[in-house]
C-alpha cells in the first residue's frame, strides 16, 4: 500500500548520521543520497529524510510517529542507543508496551528534527 514515508530536517548530513546509525542497527544498510534527501530501503516502501521542496523550514508532525519494526529487543535497545548517541532525545525508554498487541518491546525518540519515532518487535510468547 505504501511507496515511502518520508520526514523532514533542516541538516540532512546530520540526518543520515541519525539515521544510518539508528536504522544500522535494525540491520538497515546507509542511506542513499539523493542530493537534498536521503532514503532507506530493505526492498519493500522506502523511509526518506530530506529538506522540504515547498523551501520552508522542517518542522515534525504533531500525533505522528514512524515505527520501524525490529527483530529481537536486542535491536531495539541497541537501535535507541544509537539514536542517543547521534543527536536523538528519549521519548520513552525500550521496554513491554503494555497498551500494544501482543507482546510488543519497544522504544520511542526524537530525532534530532523533532520527529517521533519508534522500533518494536514482539517478544516471543
Amino acid at each position: 500500500m505504501l511507496t515511502h514515508t518520508m520526514v523532514g530536517s533542516n541538516d540532512v548530513a546530520r540526518s543520515k548520521a541519525f539515521y544510518d546509525a539508528t536504522l544500522g542497527a535494525l540491520g538497515v544498510p546507509a542511506g542513499h543520497d539523493a542530493g537534498n534527501r536521503i532514503f532507506y530501503s530493505t526492498g519493500g516502501p522506502a523511509f526518506g529524510v530530506g529538506l522540504p521542496a515547498d523551501g520552508n523550514a522542517a518542522c515534525h508532525a504533531n500525533g505522528g510517529t514512524i515505527g520501524f519494526a525490529a527483530p529481537d529487543k536486542e535491536a531495539v535497545d541497541a537501535w535507541h542507543a544509537a539514536g542517543l548517541a547521534h543527536g536523538g532525545t528519549d521519548e520513552g525508554a525500550p521496554g513491554p508496551r503494555a497498551n500494544a498487541p501482543g507482546k510488543a518491546y519497544g522504544a520511542y525518540l526524537r530525532d534530532p528534527d523533532g520527529n517521533k519515532i519508534c522500533a518494536f518487535c514482539q517478544l516471543p510468547a
